[in-house]
């Protein structure tokens, strides 16, 4: 006699929240291992962001990685109102989800799942990456600030990308200029795997040398480097991205309240020409 197959359940995570936190929260959940989320439309003021996890998740964990994100966000930690777990049953969400993703479009380039289908488009560059893999998926406003200003910037040569996550950057830049030399680091192991394997999936894997770890005054200086990070990882580490660059020096992951703070930081290394550029409340300078 067969015996019925066994359900699949998933462990969902609710968060109920002011809107200003919705950013802050989705990127934390997705750093806790969250599949995927979905936000629910607010009500009475309260937006809710549901994370589903393939095991139970880690309160602990999840409570660290909201906390940074928050910190990050510069946001209080009453932005997040209450978090219950449940147990649910399998249902066509993640499907859902996936066809509701929608491909990203930064000038020549375009951000899309492996999965989307894509009508060819001449002098267009289609970087497919996996959503929920890291951060950096192209829907975030520091991610097409940085892909604009490549765009915009990079000439070929050397490029070198700082914080890579899951490799966007590397990847755009290496299909906007195949000839050119790459490096990419991370102090996230998982994050450099997850870049190695979304460069093959867009077939420039040989194109970038991947590392695990931070720069410092012994890293290969480049035409453009690009640092993707957040403020207060940019500020100290300003010092040793000046010098590292010998054309360009894009940094991202600034909010708007955040800019004084680096441009201060470039003005007292001799730095006071340098393009700002704005998505959002999320800005990005081009030295």
């Amino acid at each position: 006699m067969k015996t019925a197959a066994k359900e699949i359940r998933w462990h969902a995570l609710n968060v109920d929240l002011e809107p200003s936190a919705r950013e802050a929260v989705e990127y934390a959940l997705m750093e806790a291992g969250a599949m995927g989320t979905v936000t629910d439309d607010p009500r009475d003021g309260i937006v809710r962001i549901v994370g589903y996890f393939e095991t139970v998740p880690d309160r602990e964990l999840i409570r660290a990685e909201l906390l940074e994100a928050l910190r990050i966000y510069e946001l209080p930690s009453s932005s997040v109102r209450e978090i219950n777990a449940e147990e649910v049953p399998q249902r066509d969400w993640l499907e859902e989800w996936k066809r509701n993703w929608q491909p990203v479009v930064v000038g020549r380039f375009v951000v899309a799942p492996p999965w989307s289908e894509l009508n060819d488009v001449p002098d267009q560059i289609v970087i497919r990456i996996e959503p929920g893999m890291a951060f950096g998926t192209g829907t975030h406003e520091t991610t097409r600030l940085c892909l604009e200003a490549i765009e915009k910037h990079f000439r070929g040569g050397s490029f070198l990308d700082v914080g890579t996550g899951t490799g966007i950057l590397a990847i755009a830049a290496a299909k906007l200029h195949p000839e050119s030399h790459l490096q990419a680091c991370d102090i996230d192991q998982e994050a450099v795997s997850i870049a190695q394997e979304n460069a093959t999936a867009n077939g420039v894997r040989d194109r970038i040398e991947f590392s695990v770890g931070t720069v410092d005054d012994s890293t290969p200086s480049a035409d453009l480097v690009c640092a993707n990070l957040t403020a207060d990882v940019i500020v100290p580490l300003m010092e040793t991205l000046l010098n590292l660059t010998c054309g360009k020096l894009i940094l991202s992951g600034i909010l708007e309240t955040q800019l004084e703070s680096v441009t201060h930081t470039l003005q007292q290394h001799g730095v006071s020409d340098f393009e700002v550029m704005q998505d959002g409340e999320w800005v990005c300078c081009v030295v």
